[in-house]
């Protein structure tokens, strides 16, 4: 059910991207999927079912230059609306936390809108704990 994401998996992650507030992604996925997925430090992964891509995760490998163990990042995690709280995103999580675990990964960190009260909670299930600040600098002003 869980496996590495593939290009042509680009539409129905596309949509699943915008149940989670990104519209409009369809012009750039293909091309996102293909630099992900040959990335030596990326995990993109998806949970199929029935032949449809329901579910996806995308992690990133962070070398630590100051501490023994790398850091890895979630920075998508979403499961179809239709389908939440049947466990697929703690499966998807665990999965990662399994393959951070193999890459020398001492922690596993994730920003979450302050907005997304739900996927708070499910966080704060899995283990994780809020950290105290997160900033961020817009390079292009239009976004």
């Amino acid at each position: 059910m869980i496996r590495e994401a593939k290009v042509e998996d680009w539409k129905d992650i596309s949509e699943l991207l915008e149940q989670l507030g990104y519209p409009e992604t369809e012009a750039f996925m293909q091309e996102k999927i293909e630099k992900l997925v040959l990335h030596p430090d990326e995990e993109l992964l998806v949970f199929e079912e029935d032949h449809k891509v329901v579910a996806c995760i995308s992690m990133h490998y962070i070398p630590q230059l100051g501490l023994t163990g790398d850091t890895a990042i979630i920075s998508y995690l979403v499961v179809s609306n239709a389908i939440r709280s049947k466990g697929i995103g703690r499966m998807l999580e665990e999965y990662c936390t399994d393959l951070a675990r193999k890459r020398n990964c001492d922690r596993i960190q994730v920003h979450c809108h302050s907005r997304r009260t739900d996927a708070h909670r499910f966080y704060a299930r899995q283990g994780f704990t809020e950290a105290p600040k997160y900033f961020s600098k817009m390079l292009n002003e239009s976004e």
